[in-house]
């Protein structure tokens, strides 16, 4: 398995990052994948998911309306478009899969 994430960077709030994280090494049309964000003191936080096929998606109440998960199951390709951004929002970003696999991570910096 393996999750490249890209996407990530410094931005002020209000902005908008679009991250996206390219799977090999599995089915990726077959399994369920999150987004997962590390903060320090907060551990990691689940921020959305999607089913295999897109069709069932999931968000933290701390996103919900301003996050959008989505997925390209012929390019093997999760996405998360991250509009109206906070500081609150300043994390490392992972995809993830159920198993608990997930890339090494893309830094997103929000600032004032």
């Amino acid at each position: 398995v393996e999750l490249v994430e890209s996407g990530g960077g410094s931005v002020q709030a209000g902005g908008s990052l679009r991250l996206s994280c390219v799977a090999s090494g599995f089915t990726f049309s077959n399994v369920d994948m999150r987004w997962v964000r590390l903060t320090p003191g907060k551990g990691f936080e689940r921020v959305s998911s999607s089913s295999a096929r897109g069709g069932g998606t999931w968000y933290a109440d701390s996103v919900k309306g301003r996050f959008t998960i989505s997925r390209d199951n012929a390019k093997n390709t999760l996405y998360l478009q991250m509009d109206a951004l906070k500081i609150e929002d300043t994390a490392v970003y992972y995809c993830a899969t159920r198993g608990g696999d997930r890339g090494q991570g893309t830094q997103v910096t929000v600032s004032s």
